[in-house]
């Protein structure tokens, strides 16, 4: 089981690397891959040290399977390639997380429908990996009608220069900004790039990729999403009306029974999620459950994930260990 993790060095592929040993993956050799001017550097994985290749000799070695976390340029003009010499993809950046023909998988949600003949499995965006975790077993058993979110995410959902940015504003120096304005002490209502009707990619990734792992067009999503200056984690604020009435006790039993769902719900001690609490964990945490006493039917949540982990590195690994379980590579 050759496994090949494409952008290693970069802050996803690096706990990429983190989550396969932790999760002893079943892999009998590790391919760290990354651009031309890492090619030769060594990682460390498992106390054994490789060498980082380029794309063209990763391809030629056909590993079983490989990760992509190398930005969704790379993705298109590579994961083809890697998919044609046999290797199954699992790519993190949103390059076919809408394309028609391309799974896009939550494990626990719809891994289910994957087949031998997905060579390229779209992972979702982080955001939208923690909301739907959450509403999958509540749209099961209430069916949703609307989803207001909002998010308040992370730097590292950016990536290495955000974070730079934000440590030499906190030391008071200058340096080259990820944004367009300072991110310490301050909060950004601009994630990705502005689409023509307004709202960013981050805010329409919401609204796409949950109508599509949840296979409901008729669910209305609508979403702002904000960065603030946290190094890990992200937040979010979720109003979801359903068709059916709710019982607040059934919620939080429903959560409560869900794999990779932890409720953080009690007020009386001052419980609920944080990001603070869910770094460097795999679940995801869902507090502050309450009515919405403005109209029926509806429900308020705070959300909270570490981005780089169930947003990101572990639900590939994930997805890996589904496959290599169900015999599907």
């Amino acid at each position: 089981m050759k496994i090949a993790v494409v952008g290693a060095t970069g802050l996803v592929g690096n706990v990429m690397l983190k989550v396969l040993e932790e999760r002893n993956f079943p892999l009998t050799e590790l391919i760290p891959v990354a651009s031309e001017r890492s090619i030769g550097k060594k990682i460390t994985f498992k106390n054994k040290e490789y060498s980082i290749v380029g794309l063209e000799d990763a391809v030629n070695m056909k590993p079983e399977i490989a990760l992509f976390s190398a930005g969704g340029s790379t993705s298109i003009e590579w994961a083809p390639k890697f998919a044609a010499a046999g290797t199954t993809v699992i790519d993190n950046s949103s390059a076919w997380r809408m394309d028609a023909d391309k799974k896009l998988v939550v494990p626990e949600i719809n891994a289910k429908g994957l087949t031998k003949s997905d060579k390229i499995i779209a992972n979702p965006n982080c955001s939208t990996i923690q909301m739907v975790m959450a509403l999958a077993p509540l749209h099961s058993k209430y069916k949703i009608k609307r989803i207001v979110v909002s998010t308040y995410q992370s730097i590292s959902g950016t990536g290495v220069k955000a974070v730079k940015q934000l440590e030499n504003e906190l030391a008071g120096v200058e340096g080259e900004m990820a944004y367009h304005y300072p991110i310490h002490r301050n909060a950004i209502p601009h994630c990705d790039v502005f689409e023509e009707n307004g709202y960013t990619k981050e805010e329409m990734k919401l609204v796409r990729e949950t109508q599509k792992i949840l296979n409901d067009n008729t669910i209305a999503v609508t979403a702002t999403a904000v960065r603030i200056p946290t190094s890990g984690g992200h937040s979010e604020a979720v109003n979801v009306a359903f068709e059916n009435d709710f019982d607040l006790a059934e919620v939080r039993q429903i959560l409560s029974q869900t794999p990779g769902v932890v409720v953080q719900d009690n007020i009386d001690v001052n419980v609920y999620p944080m990001p603070i609490y869910a770094h460097d964990k795999d679940d995801v945490f869902v507090g502050r459950i309450r009515r919405d006493g403005s109209q029926p039917n509806t429900l308020n949540m705070w959300i909270v994930a570490d981005n780089l982990r169930k947003g990101a590195a572990t639900n590939t690994v994930q997805i890996a260990e589904y496959l290599v379980e169900n015999n599907l590579v």
